[in-house]
């Protein structure tokens, strides 16, 4: 298995079990954590639940499963998954030290 730091917080963790449950998400469904082109910025965070694929590293972060296509890791490496409840800010926090520059809602970046 490839070293990632990638990490997901406590927060983070407990909401996407949350959603799978409220969701009925299917069991051999997998959280997948990776980038698309699009966005304000030039690249858009994925954050879905599917299945594996042959370009797909597994991992476990925080006690959920995740899958990375091996060709986003570099996008990747270093992020953290958050998840804030505040007025504010709810919702999912990419922390990506790969972003050179974010969009305003924080869900698309440049590299």
């Amino acid at each position: 298995m490839t070293e990632l730091t990638v990490s997901i917080t406590d927060n983070a963790a407990i909401e996407l079990k949350n959603i799978r449950v409220e969701e009925n998400i299917a069991a051999d469904k997998i959280l997948r954590l990776g980038v698309k082109g699009g966005g304000c910025s030039g690249l858009s965070y994925i954050l879905e639940f599917e299945e594996k694929t042959a370009f797909d590293e597994e991992l476990t972060l925080n006690n959920v499963p995740v899958i990375i296509d091996k060709r986003q890791m570099m996008y990747l490496v270093g992020m953290e998954l958050d998840y804030q409840y505040g007025l504010n800010n709810r919702g999912f926090i990419f922390n990506n030290p790969n972003a050179k520059t974010t969009c305003g809602c924080g869900t698309s970046f440049s590299a």
